[in-house]
């Protein structure tokens, strides 16, 4: 079984949705001093890779701490839609509507997460159109998953497409990374989150199997599945 990690490091200077806050991570106990080393974490929920729950804007929106288990895994369909357009329409999907049928989440490659790090990776990105989002909803999908900062255009403060699909009980995936693939392929897909309530998350995604977050000694958090 191949397992791949779609997540980014979380690390102080990170990349964040503009306004918003970068992560600090302190060790106010170390191993030698105090005989166990421990991290102190302080960011906000949705940095680096991420879900939106329904609650995320919605008001009376689920929150993620509320949803069943079987919401975070399952089987899905990674679809490459690396070109020069913009915007990802219903037409777009119809090649893969067969496949999309008989899975529970779809992935979107655009190749945007290789812009990470750059000020292009927060403008420009391809995104769905409404009828593209309203198509999705057509489908028993568990979530909808890119490999950029926003399910919406940047500037965008509707937030429609997020409405859209988060209108329906799914999740959204943001700033996902390492999609290689090149042909819409199916796997198995699972996600862990730390459960706090009303929905604040600490999120990992990968493909084929879970596994324990790890926090190194030098003061960055990776995400391993």
């Amino acid at each position: 079984m191949k397992i791949i990690d779609l997540s980014h490091r979380i690390e102080f200077g990170m990349p964040v949705y503009p306004g918003t806050e970068s992560p600090v991570l302190a060790q106010p106990f170390d191993l030698d001093k105090d005989g166990f080393a421990e991290t102190r974490i302080s960011m906000l929920s949705h940095t680096g890779t991420h879900m939106d729950a329904p609650g995320h804007i919605l008001a009376g929106g689920i929150t993620l701490d509320r949803m069943p288990v079987s919401s975070f895994y399952g089987e899905e369909i990674c679809i490459d839609m690396v070109s020069e357009q913009k915007v990802i329409t219903a037409g777009d999907l119809m090649p893969y509507e067969t496949m999309i049928q008989a899975t529970d989440f779809v992935l979107f490659r655009t190749g945007w997460y290789r812009l990470w790090g750059t000020p292009g990776y927060f403008e420009g990105y391809p995104v769905l159109n409404r009828k593209a989002a309203h198509r999705l909803n057509d489908f028993r999908l568990k979530r909808v998953g890119f490999d950029s900062i926003s399910a919406d255009a940047a500037g965008d403060m509707d937030l429609l497409i997020h409405q859209i699909l988060l209108g329906t009980d799914r999740i959204i995936l943001e700033n996902l990374t390492h999609l290689k693939t090149t042909a819409p392929v199916r796997i198995f897909h699972s996600v862990l989150s730390a459960a706090f309530h009303q929905g604040g998350l600490i999120s990992c995604t990968g493909g084929g199997f879970c596994g324990l977050n790890e926090v190194r000694s030098n003061g960055v958090v990776r995400f391993r599945y």
